[in-house]
């Protein structure tokens, strides 16, 4: 099993992973006051946690400068995948058919994405 494998960010470290894909590093500061938009939370709380990233592997720090600049360990499409293959197996019996029936019947999808999963799906039909 890789190490990617058996890392499994928890629902505040996923936060911070989103915006380091996003913006590819940036600092504890630069995390904080993005996480700080949607939610309250200290900035000692959000340095501990990146400090907690670092030792498990989700993220890198490059220390060479006085401000840490962290960067992410884990690519967002492998954890992507491992969450969803976890949620299908878990969650609905290994069908990836019935999370996509959920997923459709409970949200508002727009024209566009219902079209984008038809080309998805023709695709696949044509192989």
């Amino acid at each position: 099993m890789s190490v990617s494998k058996k890392i499994k960010p928890t629902e505040s470290e996923l936060e911070i992973l989103q915006i380091l894909w996003q913006r590819e590093s940036a600092t504890v500061r630069e995390v904080h006051e993005e996480l700080s938009k949607n939610k309250t939370a200290g900035y000692t709380t959000t340095l501990k946690l990146m400090q907690i990233m670092f030792e498990k592997g989700i993220v890198t720090r490059d220390d060479r400068a006085k401000t840490h600049i962290y960067q992410p360990a884990l690519s967002r499409q492998k954890t992507q995948k491992q969450f969803l293959d976890k949620m299908i197996n878990g969650l609905f019996a290994g069908s990836s058919t019935q999370l996509v029936l959920q997923a459709l019947g409970n949200q508002k999808t727009s024209k566009s994405e219902l079209d984008e999963i038809q080309k998805y799906l023709d695709d696949l039909k044509n192989g």
